[in-house]
């Protein structure tokens, strides 16, 4: 495989940043994985670790080097991650379950997978174009396919982030997956939270990485969406891949897989000392962020078997 990646999670205007994101690749598979928590006083952030960090070590456990069914790998290891939350939930006596948005998508033998709950976004960009995008499990998205609002008016519309889909939580999640979609070279997919897509919406978005190189566009992407966000800025996190063929040149930052070792992994995931306002600005001590992670690696080894 040979691509080209970049990640970025920043806080916003919020006291800490319950975003979460990944990628992770072997040989011959890359996963990419973002979440948005949902919940006060460290729960939030809990929900989405425990997805991104599940989803993750399921994939190092089973991509040897290549998923045996990619579609069936993001079902079981969703709904896990879904059951893990529920079960830390239980464990701390939580009247209600953390939640959090999800996305993934696996890349293996040049073919795009992913699936999703909530309204954390996947766009495959081809030639400067949307070629596929997510749907939003938004009551938002459904008043507008209903004809009851309109895009305009939904960017301002107070339940905006109301969602009806999502890990954690006392619902089973409605997961959506995506068809089987081979990549082409050039294609962009862009996995990121409603604090990049929502201010900046998918003309911006596509206009900030249309002809770029993801290195250089998302930063300047991120800078943007915060810009217009202004005051009200939330968490915001994006993953870009960049998919090229094995025969043509690729640029200097390119990853290429060729040499890995059937066995070896490449992880890039956000930890919680990444994730914090500065010191004093937020009501969650060291002592409760060791316990909480401590915590997150048991329940998620409950379900890792």
């Amino acid at each position: 495989m040979k691509f080209t990646i970049y990640q970025e999670s920043r806080i916003g205007r919020r006291k800490a940043n319950q975003d979460r994101i990944a990628y992770c690749y072997s040989r011959d598979a890359l996963l990419m994985v973002v979440a948005d928590g949902m919940g006060g006083h460290l729960y939030g952030e809990v929900a989405a670790h425990i997805s991104v960090q599940f989803i993750t070590e399921a994939f190092q456990r089973e991509a040897r080097p290549t998923l045996d069914d990619p579609a069936m790998f993001m079902s079981r290891a969703l709904t896990r991650a879904h059951a893990a939350i529920l079960d830390y939930a239980f464990d701390k006596k939580l009247p209600d379950a953390p939640r959090t948005t999800i996305v993934a998508c696996i890349v293996q033998n040049g073919v795009a997978y992913w699936a999703h709950a909530g309204d954390s976004r996947l766009y495959l960009l081809r030639q400067g174009r949307i070629e596929a995008r997510t749907r939003d499990h938004s009551r938002i998205q459904l008043m507008m396919e209903h004809g009851l609002l309109t895009p305009a008016d939904a960017r301002r519309h107070p339940e905006r982030n109301r969602i009806y889909s999502c890990l954690g939580g006392g619902h089973p999640p409605q997961i959506e997956f995506s068809k089987r979609t081979p990549l082409h070279d050039d294609d962009l997919l862009v996995l990121c939270t409603d604090g990049v897509w929502g201010p900046l919406q998918d003309e911006g978005l596509v206009e900030g990485l249309a002809g770029t190189n993801v290195m250089d566009a998302v930063p300047k992407l991120m800078t943007r969406a915060e810009t217009l966000a202004g005051a009200s800025c939330d968490n915001l996190s994006a993953i870009a891949m960049c998919w090229h063929d094995d025969a043509i040149d690729v640029p200097d930052n390119a990853v290429s897989t060729r040499t890995m070792a059937l066995d070896k992994f490449t992880t890039q995931l956000e930890t919680f000392e990444r994730t914090r306002a500065p010191a004093g600005s937020y009501e969650i001590t060291e002592d409760e962020i060791e316990r909480a992670i401590s915590e997150i690696n048991q329940a998620i080894q409950k379900f890792s078997k």
